[in-house]
């Protein structure tokens, strides 16, 4: 029986009744079997500065280890200004700091979102594939999950009532999975 694969999911927001929190909280129930699917909270993590890069905050040294320690990243990424948000830049750029010690570096992803908006944060999302071509990121393509009006597709206790996207994010996390164990195979 080979190991879990483990997914780490991190939310582009510190909203606490965030959309995106809760499609986090929907993937953790459409893990395929033998996914194990970890979130890390942004919370705690102080602006990127560079002067304190080599002795890095606790929080932040705590993400990157939880980064190294998964297999593949999930984001959920909120949509601010038609970009991804300040908070989820700022990890993004911790993470990959010092130079030469990203935590990112050749780390497989998939991407989704969540906003009130009708175009369910895909601005944000292709701003962030764009960010993890630099870093090295292989990125799932497709399905792409874009949950446009999410007030009308989680419940007020935050759970994803729309069975489509429920759906999507399975097939995602699937595809997820699959890039992650064809990596894996190439790189043995």
């Amino acid at each position: 029986m080979s190991p879990p694969v483990k997914i780490l999911g991190i939310a582009g927001s510190l909203r606490q009744q965030s959309f995106n929190r809760a499609a986090l909280r929907a993937a953790q129930t459409n893990v395929p079997a033998g996914v194990i699917l970890t979130t890390f909270e942004l919370d705690d993590i102080p602006l990127f500065n560079q002067d304190k890069e080599k002795e890095l905050p606790l929080a932040v040294a705590q993400m990157k280890q939880a980064i190294r320690e998964a297999d593949a990243i999930l984001f959920a990424t909120a949509e601010y200004n038609y970009s991804i948000s300040g908070v989820l830049k700022n990890a993004i750029d911790w993470a990959s700091r010092p130079f030469g010690e990203s935590a990112w570096k050749g780390k497989p992803a998939a991407i989704m979102g969540a906003s009130p908006g009708l175009f369910g944060s895909a601005r944000a999302q292709y701003h962030l594939r764009q960010v993890l071509v630099g870093l090295g990121m292989p990125t799932v393509n497709q399905p792409e999950i874009m949950i446009g009006s999410a007030s009308e597709r989680f419940d007020a206790n935050g759970v994803l009532t729309d069975e489509k996207t429920n759906a999507l994010i399975g097939k995602l996390l699937t595809s997820l999975v699959t890039l992650t164990l064809q990596l894996k195979a190439t790189t043995s």
